[in-house]
């Protein structure tokens, strides 16, 4: 409900800028604008940039060819995402790379990670080069969790001594230098501004523990959504915040771009403005008509940081230009609701309420009240449409890395089976009454046989054992009320049960033709 009411009120307010404009655009500045330099120091601060020359060249070389290996093994997967109840496939392709059972979800999907080089974890990759990719993206992360401590103390040091911080890099003109070039701001040095409960604040913002790799080549996309503020052109990500990120942590994007330094150089320099062939990222105050927007043009090896509450009071988007391009999008996910160690424990709670007999080995319920059953069932949605469904729907593109995830998602659909046996039979609810599901203001004139049919569709492959599922679904619905339990039938259309459970070929990504037999 929160995520739907923050979707209206976004449209809503898009809509009222767009009415506001009219026909008008929105300014906008580059490097090349005289007032660029001073904007950026004013209204966008907290964007720190840093060209590629700031970079140790070998850390520049072990990425980029971890990009081109992951790109050569198939790895980049386009996304299926629902936005303001559509679903719509990404134009970029991405996969997550992160800690071993770190999750993160974006738009509706969650994707997996990657597990990069862990102590402890034993983890086999595909290939010796996919080993090599995902240890590069971990020394890469390394490397910006570094630079990101440096810059916010950097920030908090020059604060306090109310010094203006000037951030701008302009490649073309050489301009101001960041304070971040000019040498590292130790702990030591910053003690006077930074108490210890802030410093460990400062590292836990900073400590990245996934990275969203994007790809894209724009020559090979039929059509591009248009940048409808400023007129800035192409975008291959429209405008938006960050989501599911721990509070004011620092979001890190390193840039490479597969296009020849003198023809960019040439190009830009003829151009006023933005220029449509160079990949920029583009700012702006958040639902502002006053404040001029920023594009910025991304070089082969640049990187920049999204410091402190920049990523809550500002939105971004990603300009395409004409080449190919890799990213590398390190964050501070927040995992409270999306690990293995927190699912699992979920399931251990739930299960707590299941008892096996000494004698026949029989498995019943120690509590059957309502608000224990009811938590078993809410652990039991989780558990199948958080992670069972999410995790298959993806199907294979996992295995294109690692087989990681196979014995976790094994134990966690051992464990919903014995949820399943939980939900208890007709026969324990004498007082069960058959009620509709339209008095729950859920959905329109549909009753008990309309959610059996539906669930019996969702089940279709199940055989004889859908049957009993429905009995005992009629049960649950009845006795504790159809707002806990018609979202186990009324599942998003781009969610699907689990493909081994229902003997389904897993779908991957770009097999659209089986994902549209299985949907319809």
């Amino acid at each position: 409900m929160k995520r739907r009411a923050g979707e209206r009120e976004k449209e809503l307010k898009k809509k009222k800028l767009l009415e506001e404009l009219g026909e008008n655009r929105l300014p906008y500045m580059t490097p090349a604008d005289a007032d660029f330099h001073q904007l950026w120091k004013t209204k966008y601060s907290k964007l720190i940039f840093r060209k590629s020359d700031t970079i140790p060249e070998e850390l520049h070389q072990m990425v980029q060819e971890g990009f081109l290996t992951l790109r050569k093994h198939d790895c980049f997967f386009q996304d299926l995402v629902r936005i303001k109840g559509k679903d719509f496939v990404t134009p970029v392709s991405r996969i997550l790379i992160g800690n071993p059972g770190c999750t993160y979800k974006y738009l509706n999907t969650r994707l997996f990670t990657v597990p990069w080089p862990t102590e402890g974890y034993d983890i086999k990759y595909c290939s010796p080069r996919v080993h090599d990719a995902c240890k590069a993206l971990i020394r890469l992360n390394d490397y910006l969790h570094i630079e990101a401590v440096k810059a916010l103390q950097g920030q908090n040091l020059f604060e306090s001594k109310e010094i203006k911080d000037s951030t701008v890099i302009d490649r073309e003109q050489n301009f101001a230098t960041s304070f971040m070039e000019k040498g590292s701001v130790s702990k030591d040095q910053s003690s006077c501004c930074v108490s210890e409960d802030d410093y460990i604040s400062l590292k836990n913002r900073t400590s990245y523990n996934l990275t969203l790799l994007n790809y894209m080549d724009p020559l090979q996309m039929l059509y591009l959504k248009q940048e409808p503020y400023f007129g800035m052109g192409n975008m291959a990500v429209s405008w938006h915040h960050d989501e599911n990120l721990v509070e004011r942590s620092t979001v890190a994007v390193y840039s490479y771009s597969c296009e020849g330094s003198a023809v960019e150089e040439s190009n830009e320099q003829k151009l006023n403005g933005r220029d449509p062939a160079i990949w920029h990222v583009g700012l702006k105050v958040a639902w502002d008509i006053e404040t001029p927007g920023l594009a910025i043009p991304l070089h082969q090896g640049d990187f920049y940081l999204m410091l402190d509450d920049l990523n809550m009071t500002h939105q971004h988007c990603v300009l395409a230009g004409f080449s190919p391009r890799f990213s590398s999008t390190h964050r501070v996910a927040d995992c409270s609701r999306g690990t293995l160690e927190y699912i699992f424990g979920q399931c251990e709670l739930a299960l707590q309420n299941l008892q096996t007999d000494s004698e026949s080995m029989a498995l019943s319920l120690k509590s059957l009240e309502t608000a224990v059953v009811k938590q078993v069932e809410e652990i039991h949605n989780e558990v199948e449409f958080e992670w069972l469904r999410q995790f298959w729907f993806q199907g294979k593109r996992y295995l294109k890395c690692t087989d990681w995830w196979l014995k976790p998602m094994a134990k966690l659909e051992e464990f919903w089976r014995k949820m399943e046996v939980m939900l208890p039979p007709l026969d324990n609810f004498p007082h069960v009454s058959h009620i509709s599901l339209e008095s729950n203001g859920l959905i329109e004139s549909t009753s008990i046989p309309d959610v059996e049919r539906i669930w019996l569709l969702e089940r279709r492959l199940c055989g004889p054992c859908a049957f009993e599922i429905i009995h005992r679904r009629k049960a649950f619905i009845s006795s504790l009320g159809a707002a806990t339990a018609v979202k186990r039938f009324l599942s998003p259309p781009q969610l699907l049960p689990p493909s081994h459970l229902l003997n389904l070929t897993p779908i991957y990504w770009p097999e659209f033709s089986s994902l549209t037999t299985v949907l319809c």
